[in-house]
């Protein structure tokens, strides 16, 4: 996918995701049996699904929950890996390697599985999943943030601040967190698809949000009885609402990751 060609799809889902909930409000629990299952036309560009409500208006509010939960949920995953790594890095020693057998050991569990055993301690909710993808998603984080601070507690700028008698509270506030900053942005938002995912799959099994609420997970769920009838655009759309803007996310995600520095080429793949 084209870099100019991720931006414009990005700048087009959102402004549908801020313009069209304003505009068009959703009641959650209308059901139209006169019109269900209806092929995409003028008045369903998507069509409708098999209780009537439509397709498209549903899919955005999808698209806005799924965004919005893999945002936060990338951020928890790079705060919690991001304090891990800075502790790792910056105690070394027997700190240092025990918290990486914790992070080997995290890495060890199946993501998935591990969070629908955490999901399912909790009733479906955005919090759930948000913690749900939080716990199981931070090692790589860990591991990318443990790594820059080696690298920089080598740097000269560094051993001349210790050498100075810095604290090392000093040291991590004036001198690694400012180097450590773009490294966790660009992370986080190669995280959001990963988490977007995570989300869908978990709505998808009926452990993420609420069955009655407009996600792209439960969409899914539902249309998949309709393709048995022939209804292919239930299921179809809003894959493609998941599959296309984390696409975009992720060419956008690389193209500034490759920029910045090459060798994360092999470093960020999540």
């Amino acid at each position: 996918m084209p870099v100019r060609f991720a931006i414009g799809t990005l700048v087009l889902l959102a402004l549908a995701v801020l313009l069209v909930p304003p505009v068009v409000q959703l009641d959650q629990s209308l059901v139209d049996l006169r019109a269900a299952g209806q092929p995409p036309s003028l008045s369903h560009p998507l069509g409708t699904d098999e209780v009537g409500r439509d397709v498209l208006i549903r899919s955005i509010y999808g698209l806005r929950v799924s965004f919005l939960v893999g945002l936060v949920a990338a951020l928890v995953s790079m705060v919690i890996g991001g304090l891990v790594g800075l502790a790792a890095g910056t105690l070394g020693g027997l700190p240092d390697r025990l918290l990486m057998r914790v992070v080997d050991g995290f890495n060890a569990l199946p993501h998935l599985l591990f969070g629908i055993f955490i999901v399912a301690l909790f009733a479906p909710s955005a919090a759930a999943v948000v913690v749900s993808v939080g716990v199981t998603h931070w090692t790589t984080a860990a591991r990318i943030v443990r790594s820059e601070v080696l690298s920089l507690r080598s740097r000269p700028f560094v051993e001349a601040a210790i050498s100075g008698g810095s604290t090392r509270t000093r040291v991590i506030r004036r001198h690694l967190l400012p180097h450590l900053l773009p490294h966790l942005m660009l992370a986080t938002v190669l995280m959001m698809p990963h988490a977007i995912w995570h989300e869908t799959a978990l709505s998808f099994l009926g452990l993420g949000l609420p069955p009655h609420l407009a996600s792209l997970g439960n969409m899914i769920n539902d249309g998949q009885r309709s393709l048995l009838t022939g209804d292919w655009w239930s299921s179809l759309m809003p894959g493609l609402f998941i599959l296309v803007p984390t696409l975009a996310v992720s060419v956008l995600a690389q193209h500034w990751r490759d920029r910045r520095n090459p060798r994360w080429r092999s470093e960020l793949e999540l």
